[in-house]
This record gives C-alpha cells, sequence and structure tokens, in this order.
C-alpha cells in the first residue's frame, strides 16, 4: 500500500508541475505548487522523520502564501494565448518532452545513487526538467518563481536522501523562502526604461 501511495504522489508530482507549465492562471498556479510540496512531503517523509519532512510541507506552502499575496494587486496576466509554438499546445509537448527526459534519466539517478528508492528519483527528475523547461518558455516574475521552486523541490527530493541534517533542511527552507519574497519583489518592481 506504502508504494502504491509512493507512485501516486510521483503521478501528482507530474500532473502538478506539467499543469503549472501549461496553466497561466495565477490561481491555479499556486494551487499546483501546494499540489508539488504535498508530494515532495509523501516522499521525503518515507525516509525522514514526519516532522522534518513537513518543514519542507509549510516552507512550501509558505512560498505559495506569500506570492499569492503579491499578486493580488499585480496587473492581470495576459489572456492573449498565442498559436503555435508560443501558446497551449506547445507549452504541453514541452512537458511530454520533460516527463520523456525523466524517463530515461530517473532510472540512472537510482544507480548512480543507489540509497535514492525509484519514486523519489522519478519525483525528483519530473520537477527539475519541468522545472527547467518552465524556466527556459518565461521571462515573468511570477513564472520565474514557480519555474525555481519547482526545479528546488525536485533537488530537495533527492537530496533529502543523500542528507538528513537539520541544518542543510533549514538552510534550503531559507532559500525557497528567499526565493518567493524576491520573486514577489519583481513582481512589483517598475519595469525598467530602455532608451532607443
Amino acid at each position: 500500500m506504502v508504494i502504491f501511495l509512493d507512485w501516486f504522489s510521483v503521478l501528482l508530482l507530474m500532473g502538478a508541475a506539467a499543469g503549472l507549465l501549461v496553466l497561466r492562471n495565477w490561481r491555479w498556479s499556486l494551487i499546483l505548487l501546494a499540489a508539488i510540496y504535498l508530494g515532495v512531503f509523501w516522499l521525503v517523509s518515507r525516509h525522514w522523520p514526519v516532522g522534518m519532512a513537513a518543514v519542507k510541507l509549510v516552507t512550501g506552502w509558505m512560498a505559495a502564501a506569500v506570492l499569492g499575496i503579491s499578486q493580488m494587486n499585480a496587473p492581470a496576466e495576459d489572456t492573449f494565448e498565442p498559436a503555435w509554438p508560443e501558446g497551449r499546445a506547445f507549452r504541453l509537448l514541452v512537458a511530454g518532452l520533460a516527463v520523456a527526459v525523466t524517463a530515461a534519466i530517473a532510472p540512472a539517478v537510482t544507480g548512480w545513487l543507489g540509497v535514492v528508492p525509484a519514486p523519489a528519483a522519478w519525483g525528483g527528475a519530473l520537477l527539475i526538467s519541468l522545472g527547467v523547461a518552465h524556466l527556459g518558455m518565461t521571462a515573468r516574475p511570477m513564472r520565474v518563481a514557480l519555474g525555481l521552486l519547482t526545479l528546488l523541490a525536485g533537488f530537495e527530493t533527492v537530496y533529502a536522501f543523500l542528507e538528513g541534517s537539520i541544518l542543510v533542511t533549514a538552510l534550503l527552507a531559507g532559500i525557497n523562502l528567499g526565493l518567493a519574497l524576491v520573486g514577489a519583489y519583481f513582481i512589483h518592481a517598475p519595469e525598467p526604461e530602455v532608451e532607443t
């Protein structure tokens, strides 16, 4: 039953990270980010004590809350959806390619590192590849913050099986909150004027 829940959390991570890449509504994006941290919590709690794994969950939800509060008065994102190669179909294709890359990399990660179980390797590799894809497709501060948080969540998923230090956990929690605060700042930062 526990193995089933591990693979279910990998499917949750894949769906949430792919949805984060495809969807443009900031409310849904923050809900999907919270779901990513729920999946990371489950995978990490298999190796760490629940109290330490809960740090990742609470920190991720706090980062989502910071980004959500910063979006309350921000201008709405463009609802214009261009066609190929920038539209939703293109982003869905990129998400599919990132999942295919993960399918090629995840078994090797388990072999290289040895102590990382297959569900954690798959979940971490999925988040890293989809986070990198997200970063490669946007320049908006909110989207960049979401991509960086997704990428870092994937790294944390794999790294949790290699290092169980409380100090490292606190450092990574601080980095997550710092990324959210910097993202919130850049959402409201004035656009630099370009001289022509």
